[in-house]
């Protein structure tokens, strides 16, 4: 026999009431005898007349089976962690889910939930809710959230995964804003004012700042990437960016005169450029960004629409080459794209050869338009075909 009853969390009026009391909205459970032992699940509904319903269907067809008690979420949590962890995913990955972690939990223990189970769509909405994100941002944290419930899932924690039925928010995708060449030129010069404006004490990373600017305009590689380079990453003018899923490395060539700037650079270390290998590489990054965004104050060159200025430094490398028509399918690879997909939807507007085919159909229309041919002729008056024209 199923009993149906309502859980009243702490703040309910009818708390005191107990499972008697059914007229208020909180969470309708069920519970029922199994093999001598009473068993407790949430419907995960607070309408009466659908959990009846529901409770109905099960014993219509007898589908009833002992279920394994409700996982708390911190458990969940904390087998989810181990398990990235065991995925040698990166610790800003790690980190971010760490964060989305502490955010449930904040929200679970303001509304009374404490295991999987109990968070349904509505749930996870007002959990969405109280994000204090912007839409792209929000759209990768919903990515998180649905991964964590697909992990649940996948064990059988839950019965389905709700967080696939939340929608992503609109995200505008911005322009890719690359440097001209006179903000280029700028920002070098600001470089070699950088010692003394900013760092007035002649510090060794000011020294460096240049190098650093110079790698990721002329290698196309991310402020992490290049924050972290080693000597061995360089074979003459080649530097290895990384290895391809096939086991094929990729190179590119760096001009003599960025060579040179590295020769001329000051190691933090016999083999590291830029950090000492010791701590976190996340917190040596965001060091460097604010030593870029004081760089760009100095040049006086708008760091545009977005908060990554490093990143201008690899959209220009990109650009660059596809203006200098480049094939987009080998810009990705230099670039590390997984698919020359992600390439095109942020630099398909910069690629020669399709603006020239866009010039070209063009003028094809225009060879074929007799106001422009008569024009050509040197014919004062337009002749066009005799007839009615609507």
């Amino acid at each position: 026999m199923l009993t149906l009853y309502r859980r009243h969390k702490p703040t309910c009026p009818h708390f005191a009431e107990g499972r008697h009391y059914h007229h208020c909205k909180c969470r309708i459970w069920v519970d029922w005898v199994l093999g001598g032992k009473e068993i407790r699940q949430s419907l995960g509904l607070r309408d009466w007349t659908k959990a009846n319903k529901k409770v109905q269907e099960w014993e219509a067809e007898e589908q009833i089976i002992e279920r394994a008690a409700p996982v708390p979420l911190a458990d969940a949590w904390k087998s989810m962690l181990a398990d990235l962890v065991a995925r040698k995913l990166s610790d800003s990955t790690i980190r971010k889910y760490k964060l989305l972690e502490r955010q449930m939990k904040a929200f679970t223990e303001g509304v009374g939930l404490h295991s999987l189970p109990e968070f349904d769509l509505d749930t996870l909405s007002k959990f969405r809710a109280t994000w204090k994100d912007g839409p792209r941002t929000a759209g990768k944290k919903l990515e998180r959230l649905r991964a964590f419930f697909r992990y649940a899932h996948e064990r059988r924690w839950v019965e389905s995964n709700p967080a696939s039925l939340l929608k992503a928010p609109r995200v505008s995708i911005r322009p890719t804003m690359p440097l001209t060449r006179d903000e280029m030129v700028k920002i070098l010069a600001a470089c070699d004012q950088y010692v003394f404006e900013i760092c007035k004490s002649g510090g060794l990373n000011a020294l460096r700042l240049k190098a650093l600017v110079l790698l990721m305009r002329y290698g196309g590689m991310r402020i992490g990437d290049a924050v972290s380079l080693s000597v061995d990453r360089l074979e003459g003018k080649r530097l290895f960016l990384y290895t391809q899923k096939t086991g094929t490395p990729v190179y590119t060539i760096l001009p003599d005169f960025v060579l040179k700037s590295l020769e001329e650079t000051p190691r933090v270390t016999p083999t590291l450029y830029f950090w000492s290998g010791v701590g976190k590489l996340e917190s040596i990054v965001r060091s460097w960004q604010t030593r870029i965004r004081k760089l760009f104050v100095l040049a006086k060159v708008s760091k545009g629409q977005g908060n990554m200025l490093s990143h201008r430094f690899r959209d220009t490398f990109s650009v660059e080459l596809l203006l200098a028509g480049v094939p987009i399918e080998r810009v990705s690879i230099l670039l590390g794209h997984q698919s020359v997909r992600i390439t095109e939807k942020h630099y398909s507007p910069w690629i020669r050869s399709r603006q020239e085919q866009l010039e070209a159909d063009v003028q094809r229309a225009w060879d074929d338009d007799p106001v422009i041919a008569s024009k050509m002729a040197g014919t004062k008056q337009v002749q066009f075909p005799k007839g009615r024209v609507n």
